[in-house]
């Protein structure tokens, strides 16, 4: 498994030891804002151990985020999981702890996981997505030099119907000499 570094950051494997920060910040309204609804304790205990068995399987994907021995919470890549007109494709995504905003560490922790995946994997692209009313994750999109096309804003199939998270807007980052890939715009 493949544990990166930045100037601040460490991204790792799961520990047990996460489990109880995990949980606490994914029952936090705050950060699950942007998400049909908070987590609780046994769907918060469940995503730990896929999120922890993907990494493990694969040797990269969402890895937690630590900054002097504290989890923040994760940054990473994965296979998008639903069907969509950019998929398939591999996203970047965050989920920092609401303490963790604002110091620039997910845009730190993307960055390398950004450079993980255009040097390391070879990735052509990476997609990152959210709803269209989430300032502060387009933010951290626009500073990683991600683009947004409008055309490829799309309905999320998981969020329900009528809900005001359904929309999305997708943004896309391309490894360099890398082109546009074909599909639908």
């Amino acid at each position: 498994m493949s544990a990166l570094r930045t100037a601040r950051l460490q991204l790792r494997e799961w520990r047990d030891d996460d489990r109880d920060d995990w949980a606490a910040m994914n029952a936090d309204p705050e950060v699950m804002e942007y998400f049909p609804a908070p987590l609780d304790r046994a769907q918060a205990d469940a995503a730990f151990d896929r999120i922890q068995a993907a990494l493990a399987a694969r040797g990269w994907g969402l890895w937690a985020v630590e900054h002097d021995g504290r989890f923040l919470g994760f940054t990473g890549l994965a296979p998008v999981g639903f069907e969509a007109p950019f998929a398939p494709a591999t996203e970047i995504g965050w989920r920092l702890r609401r303490d963790a905003w604002g110091q620039g560490f997910a845009t730190e922790a993307a960055r390398e996981a950004m450079r993980f995946a255009f040097d390391e994997l070879g990735l052509p692209q990476l997609v990152s997505l959210t709803s269209v009313t989430n300032a502060r994750s387009r933010a951290v999109m626009a500073r990683l030099g991600m683009t947004h096309d409008p055309a490829d804003d799309f309905d999320h199939p998981n969020v329900p119907h009528g809900s005001p998270l359904r929309p999305h807007v997708l943004y896309r980052a391309l490894a360099q000499g890398a082109s546009q890939p074909p599909g639908p715009r």
